[in-house]
């Protein structure tokens, strides 16, 4: 019997024989058991020796959860090429014999494993930072040193002496990560190379640095070791490549001894988003399938693939042989498990927020995964099955009570989930609402599947008080916020709207609003007033300015305007700039559509009143009168604990999570962690 008669997902589940081969097959290589590569993303495991036996517990969940091949986060070839200071490297062999316990942790449970050279260039953050010229990216504070003619060489035998040392550590192949803005691409790029000897110059010298690693790698390792090539697809910057430069590339690469290329989407200066969660799903799966018909060898599709129903139609459709999956295993290691025994319903899908991923590894913090608090923790915090079965009450079904509810009942624990609404959800019913935070909704479908399939005793429109829950071995008050009204003269006013009256409709709001409050909320709210709810795809990259690399040189081209359908004000008290303490990775994106919707930014503002004139002002030029139809207020929450209160009135002990402890601005990352750790100590 075939593989399509046999699997839910035939093409996603298949395996392929990778090194050494093309994409027609043959024998020989190293063959995977399926088309999924989790993608490589450091987690901040990597850099010191001590932590190896966490980063092998991490690998290893997401082996046994069927990923084909799992790609590390990136090892320095030496010190100039650090990430950070002192940052993970791999050029000893006392290094490479320690990585045994990591690969040895993924063959046991069945996975194959590549490690990820990457050589930061003019990204890294330390002084000894080089790059193709002496150049200063926009995102660390030291300007690059120009390697040397002799530095160049030096530099190349020293991805081939890491690849060695990789292949010692066990490792099956190795990714050479030749996109996102790092050293290879600088020499790729004539934005950062201004050289004039043969590492630049033309399209054929500024490519000699990547096709001589692979070359001479391929050359040291023999034909059966895997050699991946991540290669950017869309610089998404100015004098980026063109797309001719790219495909001759990915050909010479091939003919170098590459087994595989990856895809890379934009340098981490780029002004486009490339795996937010506002990206549009597998937006980028049509740069490889214009790529794969170039190749003999596979290609691999990458970027906001979080689904197998996403992953299969990209394969089904010929547009990659492989599908990279970054995020989403920190979301759920058993993904590709899941996937395969028709339990796809159970994935915890990840959201594309970069708040416990890409937030943390920029702030220099281990990375773990908002929507899965475990990953990254996996020694640290363990769901272990209980040995004496407790009645739990958990009181609010918001993200903590959720997280809490369904970690509890893992452990074998009997729960009995309460909420007063009719709904599972509490702010993240609101979030999911926001153009391009549809995918919140995912996470409330796996919670709801969860206690489905853990029995969980879920109680909706039920508003449990302190006899109802006497009888309880555990009860855990996770009841959440409510918004907070200022105290504000015309508070009462028609015009002023509480921000879940806007969000959800329950108040139409008209074409000309002030958005008091402009934290994260605020933000959002701005967001959905002025979006075009007829927005398509196509709008989408249109209003970034994506365009054709066989166009436009690096796939960058001018915005299309957007057009808002109402005039927004976005008020703060703080004279700070407005978004300023939204998250590192994403504050940025979303400043951006504010400024390109026309929204209009007020900071350093008091409010005053509010009457039929509309919001009365108090700032810098002195006193002003927005004129408008509707003040949506976005001030802060207060936490809701009334029957926390009660309880310990009544002398019954309780645990207070998420919102109803601290209301301070919405964090679901805390929220959900917290309710998992609970969890794990009941």
């Amino acid at each position: 019997m075939s593989t399509t008669d046999t699997t839910p997902y035939p093409h996603l589940l298949a395996p392929i024989t990778l090194a050494g081969t093309s994409r027609a097959g043959g024998t020989g290589g190293l063959t995977l058991r399926n088309r999924v590569v989790m993608g490589s993303m450091h987690t901040g495991l990597e850099d010191r020796a001590k932590h190896l036996p966490e980063l092998a517990a991490y690998l290893a969940e997401r082996a046994r959860g069927g990923v084909g091949l799992i790609v590390t986060g990136g090892y320095a070839p030496n010190v100039r090429g650090w990430l950070l200071p002192f940052g993970s490297m791999m050029t000893r062999r006392r290094q490479a014999d320690r990585h045994h316990q990591v690969t040895d942790a993924v063959h046991a449970e069945g996975g194959a494993i590549a490690l990820q050279i990457l050589h930061a260039g003019r990204y890294g953050y330390t002084p000894l930072n080089v790059s193709a010229s002496a150049t200063q990216s926009p995102i660390t504070p030291y300007k690059a040193h120009a390697l040397s003619s002799r530095g160049v060489e030096r530099t190349i035998g020293d991805y081939v002496d890491a690849a060695r040392l990789a292949r010692r550590a066990g490792y099956d192949g190795i990714e050479i990560m030749g996109s996102e803005g790092y050293l290879i691409n600088q020499f790729l790029a004539p934005h950062t190379n201004r050289r004039t000897d043969r590492w630049g110059g033309s399209a054929e010298n500024r490519m000699r640095f990547p096709v001589e690693i692979v070359r001479r790698t391929r050359e040291a390792l023999g034909e059966d070791f895997l050699i991946m090539f991540r290669l950017s697809l869309l610089d998404l910057i100015p004098d980026g490549q063109t797309w001719d430069e790219t495909v001759a590339l990915a050909q010479a690469l091939e003919a170098a001894g590459a087994s595989v290329i990856n895809t890379g989407i934009g340098w981490h200066e780029a002004r486009i988003p490339t795996i937010l969660t506002q990206v549009p799903r597998a937006a980028w799966s049509w740069t490889t399938a214009r790529l794969r018909p170039e190749l003999g060898i596979p290609v691999c599709a990458s970027n906001r693939i979080n689904t197998p129903e996403v992953a299969e139609q990209i394969l089904a459709d010929g547009q990659a042989d492989l599908v990279s999956l970054a995020r989403p295993m920190l979301a759920d290691p058993e993904f590709v498990a899941k996937a395969a025994q028709g339990r796809a319903d159970e994935i915890n899908t990840c959201i594309a927020c970069n708040q416990a991923c890409l937030d943390h590894t920029f702030a220099n913090k281990p990375a773990s995964c908002l929507v899965n608090p475990r990953a990254g923790r996996e020694t640290t915090l363990v769901l272990a099955p209980t040995r004496a079965a407790k009645a739990i009450a958990v009181v609010g079904a918001g993200p903590a009570g959720l997280s809490a509810a369904v970690s509890a009942a893992e452990r074998g624990h009997r729960v009995t989930l309460f909420e007063a609404d009719a709904e599972i959800g509490g702010q993240f019913r609101l979030a999911m609402r926001i153009p391009g935070k549809e995918e919140f909704a995912e996470t409330l479908r796996y919670y709801r599947r969860r206690m489905e399939v853990l029995g969980v005793d879920v109680r909706l429109s039920t508003r449990a008080g302190v006899e109802a829950l006497r009888g309880y071995d555990e009860v855990v008050v996770a009841t959440g916020v409510t918004p907070r009204m200022p105290d504000l003269d015309g508070i009462e006013h028609p015009k002023v709207v509480s921000y879940p009256d806007a969000i959800t409709g329950r108040v139409p709001v008209g074409p000309r609003v002030a958005v008091m409050g402009a934290g994260g909320i605020g933000v959002d709210v701005s967001h959905l007033l002025t979006h075009d709810p007829e927005e398509t795809r196509d709008d989408w990259f249109a209003h970034w300015g994506v365009g054709d690399p066989a166009v436009d040189r690096g796939g960058l081209r001018q915005k299309k305007p957007r057009v808002s359908p109402r005039e927004v004000y976005l008020l703060q008290r703080k004279s700070t700039s407005i978004g300023k303490g939204l998250g590192k990775t994403s504050g940025w994106a979303h400043r951006a559509v504010l400024k390109d919707s026309g929204v209009h930014l007020l900071p350093g503002v008091s409010y005053v009143r509010v009457d039929d004139q509309g919001l009365h002002l108090l700032g810098e030029d002195g006193p002003r009168v927005l004129e408008v139809d509707h003040v949506v207020v976005c001030a802060g929450q207060e936490p809701v604990r009334a029957l926390y209160d009660d309880l310990l009135a009544a002398g019954l002990s309780a645990h207070l999570i998420g919102g109803a402890d601290v209301a301070a601005e919405l964090d679901a990352k805390r929220a959900i962690e917290q309710g998992t750790r609970l969890a794990a100590a009941l």
